[in-house]
């Protein structure tokens, strides 16, 4: 959504979405690199932050505005659908903007009194319900980005709710059982899901003075693309 006034810390934690993003999909170039699954937690908590924020300055948004950003996601989840299966190795589930997608229309239906806003919210947890598997992220995955909302101005001990809406997205059972094995990925992997959102919000709250490049509309069409270019790096390193 176009902001008249742009936030930089905003666009910085954008930024660093994408590159946890990047960081977390290096690991499926060719090389043992298991460690980059840490950052790579951080990603999808700090977009759903993001939107979150987006979200909680509506009133200066239109409408209109709104169901444009809902119309670049569902365009974006479908351009990158393919790019996704070249570059993942037999994947479960769809990529993850179908998952903000409906995360959007959840946390859209909480924050407006309009019976459609509400229809489809109910509509899109139905759906999260009883498709979970072919979610990335699942249930929760499409939950998070109500629960960023729910705290986004509160203090910061009220993060601890995201973040347990995180773990819980990330398959924590199967984080728990690695990390009690003294699997170090799993056990810091647990921890950044824990403090994904904590780190987020002080980065909103306390980066306002900077100004990176603008994450404008151009940046959805840099999600199929990193999956292409990753791809090539694959083929040149095998």
């Amino acid at each position: 959504m176009h902001m008249t006034q742009r936030d930089g810390a905003l666009d910085l934690l954008k930024w660093l979405a994408l590159l946890s993003m990047v960081l977390d999909h290096l690991r499926y170039v060719g090389y043992s690199v298991d460690i980059l699954y840490v950052p790579g937690r951080l990603a999808f908590p700090w977009f759903c932050l993001a939107m979150a924020a987006n979200l909680s300055r509506a009133r200066a948004v239109t409408t209109d505005g709104q169901w444009r950003y809902l119309g670049w996601l569902l365009l974006f989840s479908a351009v990158s659908e393919i790019p996704y299966r070249m570059f993942i190795p037999d994947p479960d589930t769809f990529n993850v903007l179908p998952t903000l997608a409906l995360g959007l229309l959840v946390a859209r239906g909480w924050q407006q009194p309009l019976l459609q806003s509400r229809l489809l919210a109910v509509a899109a947890v139905v759906l999260a319900a009883l498709f979970p598997e072919r979610l990335m992220f699942g249930l929760f995955g499409v939950l998070l980005p109500l629960a960023m909302l729910l705290v986004i101005r509160r203090p910061w001990y009220f993060s601890l709710l995201p973040g347990l809406v995180c773990l819980a997205a990330n398959q924590w059972e199967v984080l728990y059982y690695s990390a009690r094995l003294g699997n170090g990925a799993a056990i810091l992997g647990f921890a950044a899901c824990l403090i994904a959102p904590m780190m987020g919000l002080f980065l909103l709250r306390h980066a306002k003075h900077l100004k990176p490049p603008p994450m404008r509309r151009w940046a959805y069409a840099l999600y199929p693309l990193h999956f292409l270019l990753l791809l090539l790096v694959r083929q040149i390193a095998a």
